[in-house]
């Protein structure tokens, strides 16, 4: 076997929020971009944070990898499907799909009895009818190619007790979506798998919460690692980022429909 051969060599992966909301740490897109790269696979980083995207680029070429940036609104059908276009206009093919796109706090997410509408309906809009979109609009191209790869960023929040109605109703239905989208396409040699990351520490996670209760990155990073029963420290985008990595490669050439948590035991405490 030739251990150096790179796991993703010459497929053609397109990440949905490989850019990041400001931060200190690394967001899971970003390291799931690099990481593909790294291990062979020409990355369109599409978010809607063009300029943040740029950079993830920047870092993938600054290692010798190839990868474009495209502005692209999750929250539009037309941006998405331009952004599968512009993908398989480019290489040619579309071998990974990894949609990592959530919000949660950000869009205003509240118990069920506080929740508003738009509240709710922009997190659905980001965190589900999105991932629906990408994989309208992809899968047509995977199923005559006889091959690919749908990777989708879901939550232990699925699973756990959560407190706010958006984000755990989104996030669990990724899980039901995934196991529809693996069985329907099975016979098409497509694979579907769905990652419930944990608490981690990135961005998105740990700042905007600062932000958006008035405490400090330092405050709330010590509240959320207590909470962890691993070493009471939380995961990294890394974590993340390799996970997807198997799912997306050869080696997990037999595992589709499954959810895989990514969160330090957390899912195995129950009561």
């Amino acid at each position: 076997m030739n251990t150096t051969q790179r796991r993703l060599e010459g497929k053609i992966a397109l990440i949905i929020g490989a850019g990041q909301t400001p931060g200190p740490t690394m967001g899971n897109g970003r390291a799931t971009a690099l990481l593909f790269a790294r291990e062979g696979a020409q990355v369109l980083a599409a978010d809607k944070n063009v300029a943040s995207a740029e950079e993830t680029v920047a870092l993938i070429q600054s290692e010798g990898g190839t990868a474009a940036a495209m502005e692209t609104d999750v929250t539009d059908e037309s941006s998405i499907q331009r952004a599968v276009r512009d993908c398989t206009k480019r290489w040619n093919r579309l071998d990974i799909l990894h949609n990592n796109v959530g919000i949660s706090v950000a869009g205003g997410d509240a118990p069920v009895t506080e929740i508003t509408v738009e509240a709710f309906d922009r997190i659905m809009a980001v965190n589900l009818r999105s991932v629906v979109l990408a994989c309208k609009h992809a899968l047509p191209i995977m199923r005559d190619q006889g091959s690919g790869v749908i990777l989708t960023i879901s939550s232990i929040a699925a699973l756990e007790s959560y407190p706010w109605v958006a984000y755990k109703a989104s996030k669990s239905a990724l899980l039901a979506l995934t196991q529809q989208l693996a069985y329907q396409n099975a016979e098409y040699g497509v694979r579907a798998n769905v990652i419930l990351p944990g608490l981690m520490d990135t961005p998105m996670a740990v700042d905007t919460r600062a932000q958006a209760w008035g405490r400090t990155r330092e405050d709330v990073a010590a509240e959320r690692d207590a909470r962890v029963p691993l070493r009471n420290k939380m995961g990294s985008a890394w974590d993340v980022a390799y996970a997807a990595l198997f799912l997306a490669s050869d080696e997990a050439g037999f595992i589709t429909g499954a959810a895989l948590p990514v969160d330090g035991g957390a899912s195995c405490r129950v009561g």
